[in-house]
């Protein structure tokens, strides 16, 4: 037996094909609207990514990590998401490790991509585990190389 989709996430899923600014406004209301630690994990991950400033791109990531801790394996699985709450951690981590990089911290990007690294086992080998482990590398590289530049690959994941 299937469930429905989740309300939430099919509507989040619509918002992000507006313009940016319609989305980010969407995105806004279905924030303000939300209690529920998984959905509020999704909006502010999916959210951060269409921020034109890389220190509010930071916070709603930072909001994202947040709200994933009140998340647990069953609600992931009633949400139909058919993953486990691991597997959102390699993605959080990058996009954190990023943020610090384009901010000029590196200490704290490394922190994140240690971290990403530590969760990346939880993925598989899939194309979307392929997709992280390829953003991680992307990651390393420009901290590496000193850059604090947009990659042109964002981990927008």
């Amino acid at each position: 037996m299937t469930s429905a989709p989740d309300p939430v996430l099919v509507e989040l899923a619509a918002a992000q094909a507006l313009p940016p600014d319609e989305a980010r406004a969407r995105m806004g209301e279905l924030w303000d609207q939300a209690t529920d630690p998984l959905h509020r994990c999704a909006i502010a991950h999916t959210l951060a990514d269409l921020q034109p400033d890389v220190a509010d791109e930071l916070r709603w990531d930072e909001r994202a990590l947040a709200a994933v801790a009140g998340v647990d394996d069953a609600r992931v699985q009633a949400a139909g998401a058919g993953a486990q709450v691991a597997a959102f951690l390699p993605s959080l981590h990058t996009n954190l490790a990023d943020d610090h990089r384009r901010l000029g911290d590196p200490d704290r990007a490394r922190e994140h991509l240690a971290l990403a690294r530590d969760s990346i086992g939880a993925l598989g080998e899939d194309a979307y585990g392929d997709l992280l482990r390829s953003a991680v590398e992307h990651v390393q590289a420009a901290l590496d190389g000193g850059s604090t530049d947009r990659l042109p690959t964002a981990p927008s994941t």
